[in-house]
């Protein structure tokens, strides 16, 4: 069985989440384990496999906006001693000896694992950006060509992608990649969806002034998470951090209120919900999921912090338009995923177009 060092991104969750989903299938295979990450991401993937904990460059949200300043100081920092961390990740793999490497958009293993001869397969949403074509308009450009440079700059020294997507945009030309649909945890393909009288709102960030104003004003009791606190006002009921909770809820909402995340809006899709988002300012990422979400008819997103009070009922006026647009599609890649990084581990790379 094949020893292997997983490079994950550590903010936020969903990285970590798909890394998990990944680990667990394949550590019940036989295959061994051992993760670098910070952060909420070293939190979730400590309670079940060993971590070494070494920083990377992090994306500070602050008011439901990415803080330019303490992201570039984050980017500094790190980089200032980057020849120390990657002499850490080499010294690591001295001692563990992977026959492979993979990254969750992680910045030092696909690095230490090019130095090494190692090959490393990424496994992250965030390459959809660069390795696809996208019909974003022109006023996007810029946020667009920002987020590119960086994910080509800082993330793509890995040698093979399997870029994971609840939308498949065509891949460029020459790109050695494969587009798949979402990885999902095994927690959520348990559950069975049904159609509850709740709304489930999600921020898994700091929110923005208007964002408890809108739920207020959902004609619907919403189950609020994300704050980890407990407690009714209205129609909000606050719920404590709990993953079989909110799965429970998820599953049997009528639709979902959160950011632009990946994970959530995958999962959501998954269960036939349609949702509303918003964005993180200045977040590519998050504003690219949040496009095709409403271009492809599964729910709307909110450019801004003030919607309309207009938004909700209009929205829920197309909610079986909606369900039905999603109810067609499939949002579920585990099996094709497994099989490609079986394939990976096994051969040490993947082929492209049968090269």
């Amino acid at each position: 069985m094949a020893k292997i060092l997983y490079g994950v991104h550590g903010t936020g969750h969903g990285h970590a989440v798909r890394a998990l989903s990944l680990a667990r299938h394949f550590a019940g295979l036989g295959h061994q384990f051992l993760f670098v990450s910070h952060g909420s991401g070293a939190a979730i993937l400590g309670r079940e496999f060993p971590v070494e904990d070494l920083p990377n460059p992090e994306t500070p949200i602050q008011g439901h906006k990415v803080a330019l300043a303490a992201t570039i100081y984050s980017s500094l920092a790190v980089h200032s001693r980057s020849r120390q961390y990657l002499r850490q990740i080499l010294n690591l793999m001295d001692r563990f000896q992977p026959d492979v490497t993979m990254s969750d958009y992680e910045y030092f293993v696909p690095r230490a694992a090019r130095l090494a001869g190692v090959p490393c397969l990424s496994t992250d949403h965030q390459h959809v950006i660069t390795c696809c074509r996208h019909p974003i308009p022109w006023t996007r450009y810029p946020g667009y060509l920002s987020m590119a440079w960086s994910v080509k700059t800082f993330f793509s020294e890995n040698s093979d992608y399997l870029v994971i997507s609840f939308f498949q945009p065509p891949l460029k030309p020459g790109v050695r990649a494969k587009i798949l649909l979402p990885l999902l945890r095994e927690t959520v393909l348990k559950r069975q969806p049904s159609e509850g009288d709740h709304v489930v709102a999600y921020q898994g960030y700091t929110t923005f002034a208007s964002f408890l104003p809108f739920l207020r004003a959902i004609p619907s009791k919403v189950m609020v998470y994300g704050f980890d606190t407990g407690g009714v006002d209205g129609n909000l009921n606050f719920q404590r951090n709990s993953e079989a909770g909110f799965l429970d809820d998820l599953a049997s909402c009528r639709y979902v209120v959160c950011g632009g995340s990946h994970t959530l809006i995958s999962e959501a899709l998954f269960y036939g919900k349609p949702v509303i988002a918003f964005p993180i300012k200045g977040a590519f990422e998050q504003y690219l999921n949040s496009f095709y979400l409403e271009r492809l008819g599964y729910g709307q997103y909110s450019p801004g912090f003030h919607p309309r009070t207009e938004f909700i009922p209009a929205f829920e006026a197309k909610l079986e338009d909606l369900r039905r647009r999603i109810g067609r599609e499939n949002f579920c890649g585990n099996s094709e995923i497994f099989a490609l990084v079986e394939r990976f581990i096994r051969e040490k790379g993947l082929t492209y177009d049968g090269k």
